[in-house]
């Protein structure tokens, strides 16, 4: 029985003179500690004011071909909210149309000859609108926004003439729209938690697997080996410094976004920190068992961002799951990075708890265990 707090005790001073070498070994490096520790602070404020999904001054074309003053009144209206801006003014509708080929103006609003005299005389009024749709998303706004505003002025006009003719208004339904969560819309909210989760992805991931690659290929790995540390010791030893470092990251880029974007916490953190703990243990266990299949840090590098890409591309970090086709969306059941986005944009944006996201995190539990045990067995492979 006693031998079993001294091999205990050998074991801990094992593993913290692994943990001591890998940390030296990582603070040596200058460039990994700029990626570790400066490029993610860069990227979130980068990405944080790059990627904007609000789109506003939609350079318009106008082509006022009624010259009256309700189409100028109108066009004036139109524009004032700062959504569409008044890029250029065309003769025609031919030449409003050209300057959409020419990439003059993203779209065009073309007032035909007796608008205002429709107007006065209570005949329905017709404006058409031109739009380039190749960027769907500002295609979208620019129709919205014209179609929102005649509508309202169309609603307007029903009324006032309803009330002037001395007959009951007409029954009419208003919709007034509460956004939750987000009232601004505002995309920082959104992003800087997507960046929260591919900077841990890529950091941790990377570096693990080049890590253990590097002490391969320099032939260290095997000089290790022939001490007495046992395998499962090495192993801990040798990702412990790299969970430090991407928990360390965590709070890098939450207290930037939370100071620089104002990215609200409105969650408990406890949530936040076991679903960091479970997301570390897919990360890291994915570096390890991508550098058990490489022979130099080249490829495992290589191959980390060839793994590290559709992991990404299939999370919903910067794209809606529910737009993929159906049997994609049934291949993102087994992405842990779609279920931590998940729970880190619920806890900070939502205030959601562990009653609301413990599924999510036991499927992280789980997908982190089977990841570990592939790359443990591989590991103990590669080591015999």
């Amino acid at each position: 029985m006693s031998g079993a707090p001294g091999g205990l005790r050998t074991a801990l001073v094992q593993l913290l003179a692994v943990v001591r070498k890998e940390i030296r070994q990582t603070v040596r490096d200058r460039r990994v500690m700029f990626l570790l520790v400066v490029a993610p602070l860069l990227q979130t404020v980068i990405f944080g004011f790059a990627i904007d999904f609000q789109v506003d001054r939609i350079p318009v074309a106008v082509a006022d071909l009624d010259r009256t003053e309700a189409s100028r009144e109108h066009a004036r209206r139109l524009l004032a909210d700062g959504t569409l801006r008044r890029a250029a003014d065309a003769t025609s509708a031919e030449e409003a149309d050209g300057m959409l080929d020419r990439n003059r103006a993203a779209a065009a609003v073309i007032f035909p000859p007796r608008f205002g005299a429709d107007l006065d005389a209570g005949r329905t009024a017709r404006v058409q609108v031109l739009v380039d749709g190749t960027d769907p998303n500002q295609a979208t706004v620019a129709a919205s926004a014209v179609s929102r505003y005649f509508g309202e002025v169309g609603q307007a006009l029903a009324r006032e003439r309803a009330a002037a003719a001395g007959r009951p208004l007409p029954g009419t339904i208003r919709v007034t729209p509460r956004i939750a969560y987000n009232p601004s819309l505002r995309s920082a909210p959104f992003m800087v938690p997507g960046v929260l989760v591919m900077v841990l992805l890529i950091i941790t991931t990377i570096v693990t697997a080049m890590g253990l690659s590097r002490e391969r290929e320099m032939g260290t790995l095997e000089q290790v080996m022939v001490t007495p540390i046992r395998p499962l010791v090495l192993l801990l030893g040798k990702l412990l410094p790299f969970a430090a470092i991407g928990l360390f990251d965590v709070l890098l880029v939450l207290s930037a976004g939370g100071w620089i974007f104002d990215l609200p916490f409105r969650g408990p953190l406890a949530v936040l920190g076991v679903a960091t703990l479970l997301y570390l243990l897919v990360t890291l266990s994915l570096g390890l068992l991508i550098s058990t299949v490489s022979r130099t840090q080249q490829q495992s590098f290589l191959a980390g961002f060839l793994v590290l890409q559709p992991a990404l591309l299939l999370s919903g970090v910067a794209t809606p799951i529910r737009a993929m086709p159906d049997w994609l969306q049934a291949v993102t059941l087994l992405n842990p990075v779609r279920w931590f986005i998940e729970v880190v944009r619920a806890n900070l944006l939502r205030g959601a708890d562990f009653a609301d996201l413990w599924p999510r995190l036991l499927i992280l539990l789980v997908l982190g265990l089977a990841l570990l045990s592939a790359a443990t067995m591989r590991f103990r492979k590669r080591l015999q």
